[in-house]
């Protein structure tokens, strides 16, 4: 049997980080949404009891580094699976990025798995799998718009963002997510309102959504890496209503509430940056 999965880009409305914990991570606080850009994944049953990982990237492992392979080994696990899978990832979502496009290859081959078998196991229970393998999987699981709290695992669904286009530029560089949380100083961080972006979600109101975005690990990572600064300026001086760094970067992204200025930003960025998307918001 074949089946496959679609596994949709994140971006980070909010990021903020409340407290170190005893264990060596952080609380945090997230607003993420999915977008229009996605790898897709193909799941095949195989006889032998074993986990194969395919794809085309020399960035990404095919091994159990993989956090795709990850998910499968840690559902069978679970759930005293047999048999064997293939798992194929076509990737769209740049690597290191600040997208989870791991983390939602992770989630994809979760729930493709459960459809594979036909277990039928709740959503809430592939999450908690998920939670296990990184902290940007629970999220993905469910995908849409909700708040991750905690180090990611508890998960609430927000109400969709208002309709627009978002602009996405990473520069050629990749940022590794450990590095930047190592130099946070909690004490001294400016922490988003994220009340006031649940409340623009629901009222659907683009520009006070824009007014209020926020990502405590930008200031970190443009300190340590120019060029994301740059891109940001970048953005910001072609008009676009809302710039943010996404995950700990290097990605910034644009919301943009029409097509035609939306164009106009992409462009401008191509010229400016080799990684540039145009996408919608799916959340």
């Amino acid at each position: 049997m074949v089946l496959f999965e679609k596994a949709p880009a994140k971006i980070n409305l909010s990021l903020d980080v409340l407290s170190k914990r005893d264990d060596g991570y952080h609380n945090v606080e997230m607003i993420m949404t999915t977008i229009d850009l996605a790898d897709r994944i193909t799941l095949r049953s195989i006889n032998r009891d074993r986990i194969e990982v395919s794809l085309e990237s020399r960035f990404v492992p095919s091994d159990e580094r993989n956090l795709a392979y990850k998910a499968a080994n840690a559902f069978k696990q679970k759930y005293g699976i047999k048999t064997g899978v293939h798992i194929h990832i076509e990737k769209s979502i740049p690597v290191s990025a600040g997208l989870g496009g791991g983390s939602t290859d992770a989630a994809a081959v979760l729930r493709g798995m459960n459809r594979l078998w036909k277990l039928d196991i709740p959503t809430s229970e592939l999450a908690t799998i998920g939670a296990t393998i990184g902290s940007d999987v629970p999220f993905c699981v469910y995908g849409n718009t909700a708040i991750a709290k905690g180090r990611g695992e508890i998960i609430e669904p927000l109400s969709s963002p208002p309709s627009c286009w978002v602009v996405l530029a990473k520069p050629d560089i990749g940022v590794s997510t450990r590095t930047i949380f190592q130099r946070i100083q909690v004490e001294g961080l400016s922490h988003p309102n994220t009340s006031a972006i649940m409340d623009a979600l629901r009222q659907k109101h683009f520009h006070k959504m824009c007014a209020h975005i926020g990502n405590v690990l930008e200031d970190i990572t443009l300190a340590v890496y120019p060029e994301v600064q740059r891109i940001k300026c970048r953005m910001e001086q072609a008009g676009a209503s809302g710039v943010l760094m996404s995950g700990s970067g290097p990605t910034v992204y644009s919301l943009v509430e029409h097509q035609s200025k939306a164009q106009r930003i992409y462009n401008g960025m191509r010229g400016f940056c080799e990684e540039v998307y145009l996408v919608r918001l799916l959340g």
